[in-house]
């Protein structure tokens, strides 16, 4: 009979490839937050009396009207921005980033792939763009809207040396002014101001918001949180886009909010020592919004009143987040990264494989080394794992012996059974600590494999252009004839998929010829449901099972087991 340890492994890995999927289908990653009791600035939004409504006017829900990004960008005054990481513009009417590529990061794996583009124009099919300013509950005093232009008084071009400062006067005695600043990478800075000079006291909140429309397409990835994320009150708040069809508010002091996909996010970086409301939520069928209004400010005559965020909008770098942490004091901001329940692996998994890769030079060799590292540490469970299972494959004549004699009696069979594994000092479930070490190494290595953006695109050899897609040189590549997308596997899987059959082979064999069956079927299920996995996934399971295979083979020489 197979052992129940290797019985238990195959059911484990099974469910947890199950779980793997049914958690992000079915199970909410946190419980709804109560709401908060609206306050006077957020009532006073809602009722359309806030300026700040006028920001989204322009996203219209009639596709007919949506037009092209080069005629978005053509339409009005831009300036331009540019770093090592980033290129594109800010409108400058309505003061609005909403034209941002990725330097670094390509669409596709064609050298002639156009850069990663994040945020769009409003007006185009994927509108997505963050704007700043002020509200007020005070339906007299003029406030810059999506229309205003504003008068460029210092700086021509957006750089890391070259802040830009941006200004606009109300005609009422009030001036406004705004200037943005971006660092090396994806972080800009937005300060604003307003100088009061007429003879009227009045409350102002500082507020921003980012506006996106959702789309699909193949960065959609359902392991993945894609959706509205923040950490407010040192808590991270993660919500579907079907989840804000009820909106939801917060209150924080301090904290982060935005969007996330699979690779890129876009959030505002609050002041921690200023309380805000928090607000998501759909505005309209495809299209969602983050925004968050600050502490009212009174601003008397002759006085300024000032607020201060930062911008985040760019790739899911994890060291470039943690160091943003450091540097800004941001409240857990590499958890804008779905490192998932099994948050202490999967993160510094991921640093393992980055420093190999450092020392390497190639992701997927690191991949490899990681496996055997892997092994390597657990090599000594493994071995008192195996030593049982040889000695139980050697016991098989005497176990076949005792199913001939109390083949009727179940209870007395398994009962004597017990019996000769106590003589022969053999503990059947011996081998049940591997089984629970491999589940959250699977469960981390994939979810490293479906994060990670340094695995996104990276190369291993051969035919293997990207660790984090699954293998595209698949049965229906080669047979040159249509399969079935469900049998449509590439080579890794089938060589994994083979190993796992051998190393059925060195177990223990089920007496039970339906049992025996249904396991002579799990290599051949395996081999077909991690066939769409991430092709560095099955490259890792691949090489760790090969080295099972010497480690329980040189184990079963040493116990004279054939």
């Amino acid at each position: 009979m197979m052992s129940e340890d290797t019985k238990g492994l195959y059911l484990a890995v099974l469910l947890s490839i199950a779980v793997i999927f049914l958690s992000n289908i079915f199970l909410p990653k946190k419980p709804d937050q109560p709401q908060p009791e609206k306050t006077a600035v957020i009532n006073a939004i809602e009722k359309g009396q806030s300026k700040a409504q006028e920001k989204t006017d322009d996203v219209k829900i009639d596709t007919e009207t949506f037009i092209s990004i080069q005629d978005a960008l053509d339409a009005d005054k831009r300036i331009k921005i540019s770093n090592s990481a980033v290129s594109g513009s800010i409108r400058v009417k309505g003061l609005r980033i909403d034209d941002l590529l990725l330097s670094k990061y390509k669409q596709t794996l064609s050298p002639e792939s156009p850069n990663v583009e994040l945020l769009y124009p409003g007006k185009t099919h994927r509108a997505y763009y963050a704007d700043f300013g002020w509200t007020t509950t005070d339906q007299d005093i003029k406030l810059p809207t999506s229309e205003t232009v504003w008068e460029v008084v210092e700086g021509s071009e957006l750089t890391p040396q070259t802040p830009i400062v941006l200004r606009w006067e109300n005609g009422q005695g009030f001036t406004f002014i705004t200037k943005i600043s971006i660092d090396d990478n994806y972080m800009f800075g937005i300060e604003q101001s307003v100088n009061n000079q007429s003879d009227k006291t009045i409350v102002l909140y500082p507020y921003g918001l980012i506006h996106k429309n959702r789309f699909f397409d193949a960065d959609n990835n359902a392991v993945v949180h894609q959706g509205a994320i923040g950490v407010l009150n040192r808590v991270l708040e993660e919500f579907k886009y079907k989840d804000l069809e009820k909106t939801r508010e917060l209150k924080t002091t301090g904290g982060w909010a935005g969007f996330s996909d699979r690779y890129w996010f876009t959030a505002f970086v609050l002041d921690n020592k200023t309380d805000y409301q928090i607000k998501f939520t759909q505005t309209a069928e495809n299209k969602f919004q983050a925004d968050y209004i600050g502490d009212a400010q009174s601003l008397s005559p002759n006085m300024t009143t000032n607020s201060k965020v930062n911008f985040f909008s760019g790739a899911k770098e994890i060291k470039l987040l943690d160091r943003y942490s450091k540097d800004y004091q941001i409240e857990k901001f590499d958890l804008a990264v779905d490192f998932g329940w099994y948050y202490f692996l999967t993160k510094p998994f991921f640093y393992v494989l980055d420093f190999l890769y450092d020392l390497i030079g190639n992701m997927g060799w690191s991949i490899l080394l990681f496996a055997a590292i892997l092994r390597l540490l657990m090599f000594p469970v493994a071995n008192k794992s195996y030593e049982s299972m040889s000695r139980m494959k050697k016991l098989q004549p005497k176990i076949q012996e005792l199913q001939g004699r109390y083949g009727d009696d179940k209870q007395k069979l398994q009962m004597e059974t017990m019996n000769l594994y106590k003589k022969e000092k053999i503990n059947p479930a011996s081998g049940c600590l591997p089984m629970f070490i491999q589940i959250p190494v699977f469960f981390s290595l994939y979810k490293v494999l479906n994060f990670a953006i340094e695995i996104r695109h990276a190369p291993f050899v051969g035919w293997i252009k990207d660790l984090s897609a699954p293998d595209p040189l698949t049965l229906s590549v080669l047979l040159h004839i249509p399969v079935p997308a469900l049998l449509n596997i590439g080579i890794w899987p089938i060589i994994m998929g083979l190993t796992m059959f051998i190393q059925q082979k060195l177990n223990p064999s089920p007496a039970n010829k339906d049992q025996a069956r249904v396991f002579a079927m799990m290599p051949v299920i395996f081999t077909f449901m991690l066939g769409h996995f991430a092709a560095g996934l099955v490259i890792y399971w691949t090489l760790s099972n090969v080295l099972s295979i010497i480690q329980q083979r040189a184990i079963m020489k040493k116990n004279g087991v054939s």
